[in-house]
């Protein structure tokens, strides 16, 4: 069986030998080169044709994101950031999302992490994911530069509730989430009915920067949900990094909980949020489960289910970066309808 590829764009000799040295120890793995710096990883893309590029994106003579734009474009493949956890890092970091890469992992602490061995394990994952992803990402990555979309709707209208006039919305996504989250967010309707909620796994620190970014692109207000907020109508409430966003109601209104319980390994739990949700009475209820990896999303789903009143949307195999959530939602016989990524906000739409 053919070894994965991997190049590895780092300015920094250490961190180069760190992440290569991680890397080989998988039998799957090959690092067939290293660069110092974004023009020399172009160069050697070129040279060593990698199945996977790790980059850093702080970097002199061509940073990362400059580095990427040029990948994309030239040479398209699956490119996995190393990023620093400073504010200007998460927000470059939910750039380099948007512009094609195909996920990210913090530095433990900083440009030269010397504790990096913390990620060794995501590091080796997540370049296990971006291989087998590889096909399924270019051709998505293909779609999404298309011009012309023709929408067709494909959920049907259902009544609203007779006793509460407000729409639950729960949005669940991991892997190629954040991507798929600026394709369908800008796009919902700004409808006074509806209350948004996302679970996106991602770590602390890099929420914020998604929310502010899809709130610059949407008509909604989009925010970083906050412990104890009273839930408001036509807002996206997006779960904090690393933590459990749950609903639950105070009196006549709906508050936003935050906790830090374990729960299955995944933060922000995309089960506890749907599973708060089907507690929930007189309310109408959508859950979409999108991208990513693994089954997060499945309980909660059919806690819903159980609970009555909800309609479910998955996110087509077509355009997934990463089939699993979706495909275990499926499996499940919890998802009334399957729809490519480009028709969700016009299903959601259409339901409320």
């Amino acid at each position: 069986m053919q070894k994965i590829k991997v190049l590895v764009i780092d300015d920094s000799a250490f961190m180069r030998k760190l992440i290569s040295d991680f890397l080989n120890d998988h039998p799957e793995i090959d690092v067939v080169g290293t660069a110092r710096n974004g023009q020399d990883g172009l160069d050697k893309i070129q040279r060593f044709k990698p199945h996977v590029v790790t980059l850093d994106i702080e970097m002199p003579v061509l940073d990362g994101l400059e580095t990427l734009k040029k990948i994309m474009k030239d040479h398209p493949l699956p490119v996995i950031m190393l990023s620093s956890t400073t504010k200007a890092g998460a927000k470059n970091t939910i750039l380099s999302l948007q512009y094609g890469a195909f996920d990210f992992i913090p530095k433990p602490s900083g440009a030269i992490s010397l504790d990096l061995h913390k990620v060794k394990d995501q590091i080796v994952e997540k370049v296990l994911q971006a291989a087998n992803a590889s096909r399924r990402l270019k051709t998505v990555h293909h779609k999404e530069q298309e011009q012309t979309i023709t929408v067709q709707p494909v959920v049907k209208r259902i009544p609203m509730a007779k006793k509460n006039d407000h729409v639950l919305v729960g949005i669940g996504t991991s892997t190629g989430g954040p991507r798929a989250l600026q394709m369908v967010i800008p796009h919902l309707p700004n409808n006074r009915r509806a209350s948004y909620f996302v679970a996106q796994h991602m770590p602390k620190g890099f929420t914020q920067s998604l929310a502010e970014r899809l709130n610059e692109m949407s008509e909604l207000q989009v925010k970083e949900a906050e412990n104890g907020e009273i839930v408001q109508k036509g807002v996206v409430y997006v779960a904090p990094g690393g933590q459990h966003l749950k609903i639950i109601q105070k009196g006549a209104s709906l508050q936003i909980v935050i906790v830090n319980e374990d729960h299955g390994g995944y933060r922000p739990s995309v089960d506890l949020l749907f599973e708060s949700m089907s507690k929930l009475l007189n309310y109408d209820k959508v859950a979409v489960i999108m991208t990513g990896m693994g089954y997060d999303g499945t309980k909660g789903l059919k806690a819903l289910k159980e609970s009555g009143n909800v309609t479910t949307i998955a996110q087509s195999e077509e355009s997934s970066i990463i089939f699993g959530m979706p495909k275990s939602a499926i499996e499940a016989n919890v998802i009334d309808h399957i729809v490519d990524l480009k028709d969700i906000p016009q299903s959601i739409q259409s339901i409320i």
